[in-house]
């Protein structure tokens, strides 16, 4: 799915932080989210495995995992049932 296919509903911007703090920051923000799509970009290394094992585990769907000069972007699917 490309990117003009959906709308971002909330940005959060993790760089600077390094594992376990911006999935622990996403899954809070997820959490307050009824639905939509949050964005996240970060810089940990870490952070594709993090967030695709993230996901997987929490029935999330990663529509985007991309990354360009060591900022990684994500986007995931929150909709709480």
């Amino acid at each position: 799915m490309d990117g003009s296919a959906y709308e971002i509903s909330v940005s959060l911007d993790l760089t600077g932080l390094k594992c376990p703090l911006p999935v622990l920051k996403a899954r809070r923000q997820i959490g307050q989210m009824e639905s939509g799509i949050l964005e996240v970009r970060a810089d940990d290394p870490a952070a594709p495995l993090d967030f695709e094992h993230f996901c997987d585990t929490a029935g999330l769907t990663l529509l985007k995992s991309d990354a360009a000069d060591g900022l990684y972007t994500f986007h995931i699917e929150v909709s709480q049932i």
